[in-house]
């Protein structure tokens, strides 16, 4: 038989999931995966150097994949901060669960301990960047240190929110999912509730014109 001339990414994605899926184990070499599946072993290191760079990039598609979906919507484009945070979670979970015997083959035996994983550290990279992309508002302290601390803090809060909200929809057996829906709801609800800077700001701006005033005055 003829070998296939080419092959895409998203191609080798989708035979390396039905593999894993069918075979309840990784393949053995990329040799015997290539030859399977009708395609150059050299095709394959065209766009990724091992398996376990196909894991990660599975995990970087559902992100990509999401965006994509998200930047076709006109709608989108207007939201604040929290209504397309909460668009990306509903439509990252949509994806998730439309690959959800993957998923839950590849991370329920690590889903006690998801922070350190390889694999979802190019998940992490991109949703990072993503969130400190959003224009949530922080306090204005006008020091370059402590405004790098405050994206920090932002940034690593937010993916552990979106780990444990994967932990919870792994979990979740529920109709449709259902709980998690719910669970995405009140946990960004409540974290842009918290990050809500407008009454403290009113505080430090009362405080710094009392402070002017008793100044002045003295």
């Amino acid at each position: 038989m003829a070998k296939k001339k080419a092959i895409s990414k998203n191609d080798i994605i989708t035979c390396y999931m039905d593999y894993v899926l069918e075979h309840d184990a990784n393949p053995k070499t990329v040799f015997a995966f290539s030859k399977m599946n009708n395609f150059e072993e050299v095709n394959f290191y065209a766009h990724f150097a091992s398996f376990e760079a196909i894991e990660k990039g599975i995990f970087e598609a559902f992100y990509t994949n999401s965006i994509n979906a998200l930047q076709k919507s006109e709608d989108y484009e207007i939201f604040d901060a929290r209504n397309k945070l909460l668009s990306f979670y509903y439509t990252f979970f949509e994806n998730l669960t439309a690959n959800r015997s993957y998923v839950k083959h590849v991370l329920d035996k690590y889903s006690k301990n998801l922070k350190g994983l390889k694999m979802l550290s190019g998940l992490k990279q991109h949703f990072t960047h993503y969130v400190s992309e959003l224009g949530i508002q922080m306090l204005d302290i006008k020091q370059e240190q402590f405004e790098k601390i405050q994206d920090n803090a932002l940034k690593e809060s937010a993916w552990l929110q979106l780990l444990m909200t994967m932990k919870f929809w792994l979990d979740d057996t529920s109709t449709s999912f259902e709980k998690t829906d719910i669970f995405i709801e009140k946990s960004v609800n409540t974290t842009f509730d918290v990050l809500d800077i407008a009454p403290l700001k009113s505080v430090l701006d009362l405080g710094k014109f009392l402070f002017k005033e008793k100044f002045q005055m003295n």
